[in-house]
């Protein structure tokens, strides 16, 4: 089965808002075997809607649109779909119902407004949306299955995987199951993962993909089967290969999130950690305060930004920062071991460089970057050469600082 997905919003096309639909729905159609052939992002505009609409039913099987379900003058999609294919819009007395008990539940009066959105395409199927007051829509039309999903992501999540998943998952006429396993890596270059790789395979079925991301480099193993236990084989083969020679730049797999993880490992060792940030501006802080409970393992963070910082609330000396620069591995030490004075953290994390854009000279140029972690055994400093602009630069130096903690609590 062949589809496209068609995402509508202006919003999008400015860039207001973040084009999530097509990763999600993407990922979820090529794991039941339904191949992805175009994506297409149109405005609220009715001709162009139109237009991609008319392209779409001449090349796939299935079209599915996103956004343009809502009560407003903008939300043009299911009026527009209706005229293309002759369809006629009438009140339909389930939705009307789901719409009545949605506001009733918020104990509000429902606008007559929203009444728009209660009709749907004669002969179409009501998608129930248990998130919010559009339904989703689904029909067919001369053998093309057609889709229409809200825009708001955690209503297109719930009437996809509360409707539109199980009804595909059960149709015969699929194609070949897709399955990937993601490798995220940092602390080394996209060019320098593909060296590595170069004799592992990976030019066929399973294949591998590389993403480079500020900081970052996320290497993507997939394959296609019939049966997704297939798939899954094929991958694991090949992804055993490439772990092997990637193994101390991986610091997480798929949706793994690296200060989650962690965050896990603090808890489980019961080690404190307090963290002093130079380059990063309080990156790292804040990334480990994002994660559920980090109260029971973080101490506290400071940002020592300026030379006067680092020497009041750090106790650095000033001779030690005449002798050595602030971009030096041994401030980095003196800050890691200082953050563990001040907050009492059995471990200290301490990073400090040039994140550009301007400053750098040929002895310390930008990107040029110190992270030490101090525990309890001794303290240990690494240096970094970070590419790309400023803000890659800060988000790799986090990466790098948190998967030191990863990699010594593995270790205890």
């Amino acid at each position: 089965m062949r589809a496209e997905l068609i995402i509508t919003g202006t919003e999008l096309l400015l860039g207001q808002v973040d084009n999530s639909h097509g990763q999600y729905l993407g990922r979820e159609l090529s794991a039941l075997g339904i191949e992805v052939i175009m994506r297409t992002v149109v405005g609220d505009n009715s001709n162009n809607l139109q237009e991609v609409f008319s392209r779409a039913l001449k090349r796939s099987n299935m079209i599915i649109t996103t956004g343009g379900l809502g009560p407003t003058t903008d939300d043009l999609t299911k009026e527009t779909v209706c005229n293309l294919l002759g369809k006629e819009l009438k009140l339909n007395e389930e939705a009307l119902n789901s719409l009545q008990e949605f506001f009733k539940r918020r104990g509000v009066n429902m606008p007559e407004i929203v009444i728009k959105q209660a009709y749907v395409p004669k002969g179409a199927t009501v998608l129930p949306n248990p998130e919010g007051s559009a339904p989703g829509i689904m029909l067919e039309h001369q053998g093309v299955i057609v889709v229409m999903l809200p825009g708001p992501p955690n209503e297109l999540h719930a009437i996809f995987e509360g409707s539109v998943r199980p009804y595909l998952a059960q149709r015969e006429n699929k194609g070949q199951v897709a399955y990937a396993k993601i490798f995220k890596l940092t602390g080394i270059s996209e060019s320098a993962v593909q060296e590595r790789l170069a004799e592992v395979g990976g030019q066929g079925n399973p294949g591998v993909a590389y993403i480079a991301k500020p900081g970052e480099v996320h290497v993507r193993i997939s394959a296609k089967a019939p049966e997704v236990y297939q798939a899954r084989a094929l991958v694991n083969e090949l992804a055993e290969r490439v772990r092997n020679r990637l193994a101390g730049y991986i610091f997480g797999i798929n949706d793994e999130v690296l200060e989650e993880t962690v965050g896990d490992l603090l808890i489980e060792k019961e080690v404190t950690i307090g963290v002093a940030e130079s380059c990063t501006g309080g990156l790292i802080t804040q990334r480990l305060t994002n994660v559920e409970g980090s109260s029971r393992y973080l101490k506290g963070g400071i940002v020592a930004y300026d030379d006067a910082t680092k020497q009041k609330l750090l106790g650095m000396l000033p001779e030690s920062l005449d002798l050595y620069g602030a971009v030096s591995k041994e401030c980095a030490i003196l800050m890691a071991e200082g953050i563990c004075r001040v907050t009492g953290a059995q471990l200290g994390l301490a990073v400090t460089g040039n994140a550009g854009p301007s400053g750098g000279y040929p002895e310390k140029p930008v990107g040029l970057t110190y992270i030490a972690l101090a525990a309890p055994d001794g303290t240990c400093c690494r240096e970094f050469q970070f590419p790309g602009q400023s803000w890659g630069i800060r988000w790799g130096a986090a990466n790098a600082g948190l998967n030191m903690i990863r990699l010594y609590l593995l270790a205890q």
